[in-house]
């Protein structure tokens, strides 16, 4: 499908000349009833000796408002989390499709940097862009639609002014709705390519990095012989173990696939 999409101006941040990586994660859908998700990642943020954490969306499985936390024991724990490691290394969020309505509350009281989406990381002469990777998967045209209403100010307004209840209720229908679709499609829509190249384009970059589609995998980029799209791997622990991996960029310019630290 072609682009049709003109990406939006990307945020910038400009990493110090001192640092030796950065590690990115994305989809870790926490959530209560997977504990050993969160005890993998509670594990990584307390272990790593990256100098950041860039957190690219679907960080929690479901948020229905900053005001959620105080009643809810495991957002709490995640918050303590995020608010230990915000304290000896830079933690960078970017909201997705699961958890776009984290608020400056939240994200000021753990001690967070706002990535916007996308967000051009400059480091040295590396320019890489990170996206959580909703937006460009252009096919998948009934999540385009939503996506377009829900981010606007309007709808959230209207959402957040809801009882917390029935906002948590609404937050359950829809994730039944998306996991019976998920369930019924024998094709899960991939990053568009040509909207992928113009994102490159616009933003003077060799390097893609999204989330999302939970296929971790290197890419080529069709158009940019020396471009790469390199997809983010979902976490989950169950019964058959941990499925996770931990992206590392390294001040040399490697991009390495990593198992968490414990």
């Amino acid at each position: 499908m072609a682009s049709t999409v003109t990406p939006s101006t990307a945020g910038t941040f400009d990493a110090p000349a001192s640092w030796q990586a950065v590690d990115l994660i994305s989809d870790l859908h926490l959530q209560a009833s997977e504990p050993g998700t969160f005890e993998a990642w509670r594990a990584h943020m307390a272990a790593t000796t990256a100098d950041a954490v860039f957190l690219l969306g679907d960080v929690f499985e479901v948020w229905v408002g900053d005001d959620a936390v105080a009643s809810d024991p495991f957002l709490q724990a995640c918050a303590q989390v995020l608010r230990a490691t915000s304290q000896r290394l830079t933690v960078g969020f970017m909201s997705g499709n699961r958890d776009f309505l984290v608020g400056e509350a939240f994200l000021h009281s753990c001690g967070l940097t706002a990535l916007q989406d996308p967000t051009l990381l400059r480091w040295g002469p590396a320019r890489i862009l990170l996206t959580h990777g909703d937006a460009l998967c252009l096919d998948d045209q009934a999540y385009q639609r939503f996506r377009a209403v829900s981010r606007t100010a309007a709808w959230q307004s209207e959402f957040l002014a809801r009882p917390l209840a029935e906002r948590l209720a609404l937050a359950q229908h829809m994730r039944a709705q998306s996991e019976a679709h998920n369930q019924s499609v024998a094709y899960f829509a991939d990053a568009d390519p040509d909207m992928t190249r113009d994102w490159l384009q616009t933003h003077s970059a060799l390097h893609l990095v999204h989330g999302h589609t939970h296929r971790p995998a290197d890419h080529a980029v069709p158009g940019l012989p020396q471009a790469s799209r390199q997809v983010l791997s979902d976490w989950h622990a169950g019964p058959e173990g941990l499925r996770a991996e931990v992206l590392r960029l390294h001040a040399d310019g490697r991009r390495t696939r990593l198992s968490p630290q414990t």
